[in-house]
């Protein structure tokens, strides 16, 4: 049976590329409709080119994403979700809402432990 806490089992190749951030992006993004490259680039805030190339080149490999290329000058390509992709709309888009629900909560404890590790480095200096 394949765990996905056995380090050799081929399942966490699937989990690391599901739980990639710009994979739960284009997957947000194409649950809305059929993508050009240009749109998604647009779309996603803080992407690279090169990244989005290699997240849609890696989804596509994976079966999640359809590419299909239309033979004209100059070439249109369109991204969409697979029969397989779209099974992911909906654990992904609760993985975002709860990311979006938290955040503050998640921030405030960040600040909490920043704040405590550098009164421990000022303590210590003073020591």
């Amino acid at each position: 049976m394949a765990s996905v806490l056995d380090s050799q089992c081929p399942s966490r190749l699937v989990l690391d590329r599901i739980a990639d951030k710009w994979t739960a992006l284009i997957i947000q993004l194409l649950s809305k409709r059929t993508m050009r490259y240009a749109e998604l680039h647009r779309e996603i805030g803080g992407i690279s080119q090169k990244m989005l190339t290699q997240t849609l080149r890696s989804l596509e490999r994976d079966g999640l994403v359809q590419r299909k290329v239309y033979p004209v000058v100059p070439p249109r390509v369109e991204y969409s979700l697979s029969r397989l992709g779209r099974t992911l709309i909906e654990p992904l888009r609760g993985l975002c809402r709860w990311s979006e629900k938290h955040l503050a909560e998640l921030q405030g404890n960040r600040a909490r432990a920043k704040a405590k590790q550098k009164e421990l480095i000022l303590s210590s200096a003073r020591s």
